[in-house]
């Protein structure tokens, strides 16, 4: 039963704090919803404007009305069920092939698109720096197309980390080697930088070479790429060299 207690509950998780309060966050949508059972991640309960839709056995499934889901919803256009869901503890599991390193990635849709792009890749881990945007805020959450549950999120002291790990580490800067021209080795961190300043210099001095998009464009009106854009060119190069091995 939705309950005015719990609309406010709900409603109050688009801010971190009352997620870590609550250990709770949202997951939207009946396409993602039925694929969390298959994850690490619990659901608490669901609320659904049509519950056989989603067929999901031992789940508690309230009935509700639209008026009701654009109440709990984060989205402009609500769609049909929203899952309320446990945070897990976080744990970090050992690398295993290229893994992303963010170093203060603070957009949230670029933090999902980054997910996204990681679970289409196969990389199973992203280490973030505590200043990343929230791995549970509800737009990182709907950026991710429900790849959020496929791709293990841990966020530490990534210098610390950087220079405990026995991988080298390769950073992404308008100036380094052509990303065309270089050879990557199977297993390292690609640091990821902030989307207006860039890799930190003190996580700078951590890497082992950076490289660089080139342009190929005359137009000088595209100072830069998005950093989520950057991301899918860079992995889509690194991965097209290992099928070409």
């Amino acid at each position: 039963m939705l309950t005015a207690h719990k609309i406010k509950v709900f409603q109050s998780l688009d801010k971190r704090k009352f997620r870590q309060k609550y250990n709770l966050f949202l997951v939207e949508g009946n396409k993602t919803i039925k694929e969390i059972p298959a994850s690490k991640f619990k659901i608490q309960e669901i609320f659904s404007l049509n519950p056989e839709d989603l067929n999901l056995k031992n789940a508690k499934i309230s009935q509700i009305n639209a008026v009701e889901l654009r109440k709990i919803s984060f989205l402009q256009n609500p769609k049909d069920s929203v899952a309320v869901c446990e945070i897990p503890e976080s744990k970090q599991f050992p690398q295993s092939g290229v893994q992303l390193v963010l170093d203060g990635i603070q957009d949230p849709g670029n933090l999902g698109t980054i997910i996204r792009l990681a679970d289409w890749f196969g990389i199973s881990q992203i280490i973030c720096s505590e200043d990343t945007a929230d791995f549970y805020n509800p737009k990182v959450i709907q950026a991710s197309m429900g790849s959020f549950l496929r791709v293990n999120m841990v966020y530490t002291d990534i210098q610390n980390y950087l220079q405990k790990s026995e991988t080298p580490a390769i950073g992404t800067d308008m100036v380094g080697e052509n990303l065309y021209a270089c050879d990557f080795p199977e297993t390292f961190n690609l640091v990821l930088g902030n989307e207006g300043n860039g890799i930190r210099e003190k996580t700078a001095e951590l890497l082992g070479k950076n490289i660089t998009i080139p342009r190929f464009g005359t137009s000088q009106s595209t100072e830069s790429l998005n950093v989520a854009m950057s991301a899918g060119i860079i992995l889509g190069q690194i991965f097209s060299k290992k099928i070409s091995r």
